[in-house]
């Protein structure tokens, strides 16, 4: 289907168009109505989340005190000697970075361990900590990203050692890793 372009208005049209019309009388310019405010945005959801926290709590599958005394991590690679990790435990080792994964999903938190560990190992750091959090709002599954953390760093080749933190670092809800050098 053409278009066809629109016929020129000659000005007998226009008179025609007038006459028609007869008089006009022009608007006044209006000034637009004022801006109704926007209401302040409110947190519905980090509300919600918050108030069911207390009722997830009570409602665990897992003892989360069992979580602070029986679940310390703790591995040592084949080859190096127990005393090794018995330093690592004891915070014989001065820690020179360290990385917070609370608020992650899985996925960044994998992703963020592999890098915080190549970056570290690029600056050539020995020890390093690895917040993970001890799972508490993990619900039934029970502490996810510390089982992912240490799941992934029996897998390194660069890990000599790991173990849970002392206390004022953090305890069972992060670990210190000790790096080849």
């Amino acid at each position: 289907m053409k278009h066809r372009p629109p016929a020129q208005v000659t000005d007998d049209d226009a008179r025609l168009f007038r006459d028609a019309i007869g008089d006009v009388r022009p608007f006044k310019p209006v000034a637009p109505a004022p801006a109704t405010p926007r209401p302040e945005p409110e947190p519905r959801m980090f509300e919600a989340d918050e108030a069911a926290v207390p009722g997830e709590l009570l409602d665990m599958a897992f003892d989360p005190g069992l979580i602070e005394v029986g679940e310390e991590l703790s591995y040592l690679r084949d080859g190096y000697p127990p005393k090794l990790l018995r330093q690592l435990k004891r915070g014989q080792f001065s820690i020179q970075d360290d990385i917070d994964l609370h608020q992650m999903n899985a996925a960044a938190a994998q992703a963020t361990i592999v890098d915080f560990l190549a970056e570290a190992k690029r600056r050539g750091f020995r020890c390093v900590r690895i917040v993970h959090g001890k799972g508490l709002r993990s619900r039934a599954a029970g502490p996810v990203l510390k089982v992912l953390t240490d799941r992934m760093l029996r897998r390194r080749d660069d890990v000599v050692a790991f173990a849970s933190a002392r206390p004022m670092q953090g305890g069972t809800g992060a670990v210190v890793v000790l790096l080849k050098a």
